[in-house]
């Protein structure tokens, strides 16, 4: 299986016009459109896709995160931040255009519901966001890159679609990433992986 994207080549920088935050725009805000992705060469036997897009390298410090004025070191410690989750993707869907699941930042999130045909689970942004007046509230789909901008690293931010064999994984509405990798366990045909790259500093 092979995934590819129109909005950015493979390991090169994606523009902020895809990104929640953006050294030029409104507020800090970029124009978070979920980028176009379309794929091929599909297994036998396919009956849904997941679509998963995570950045790992988040950092695991919050205290080092908050404190704009000391730059966070390359060699800082990683974690996973979830952007994007997608199940139950019908088995024919072979694209998903630029801009159809997101565009625009929606304060204190998009609500549950369907982009693509498929289902949208919670980001990472739900936890992030917890606790401020104005933005905080549970995200689901797609948010962008919102790396902090004292990061000294460039962020990679993988989007993994996987094939599976069965047509609906049965998930709760406020389902994570994490909930839907647990769930396909056993059910993966094929899977396909393309990672573009973000950065607020410099």
């Amino acid at each position: 299986m092979r995934l590819h994207s129109d909005s950015f080549e493979h390991r090169q920088p994606i523009p902020a016009e895809f990104a929640l935050g953006a050294k030029d725009g409104k507020d800090g805000f970029g124009g978070n459109r979920n980028p176009h992705l379309a794929w091929d060469d599909v297994p036998d036997g396919t009956r849904s896709f997941v679509l998963l897009c995570i950045d790992t390298d988040a950092p695991t410090d919050g205290a080092l995160v908050a404190d704009a004025a000391t730059p966070i070191p390359v060699a800082h410690p990683r974690g996973d931040f979830v952007h994007w989750a997608l199940a139950d993707l019908p088995a024919d869907l072979r694209e998903i255009p630029a801009g159809s699941c997101s565009d625009g930042l929606t304060a204190k999130g998009k609500p549950a519901g369907r982009d693509a045909g498929g289902v949208r689970g919670l980001n990472d942004y739900t936890g992030w966001f917890a606790g401020d007046a104005g933005l905080g509230g549970q995200y689901f789909g797609y948010d962008g890159p919102y790396p902090p901008a004292h990061d000294l690293r460039t962020h990679r931010y993988f989007f993994r679609l996987f094939a599976l064999d069965v047509a609906t994984l049965g998930l709760p509405q406020a389902f994570t990433a994490a909930d839907a990798l647990r769930a396909m366990q056993g059910h993966v045909l094929g899977e396909a992986a393309l990672y573009g790259t973000y950065s607020l500093n410099g």
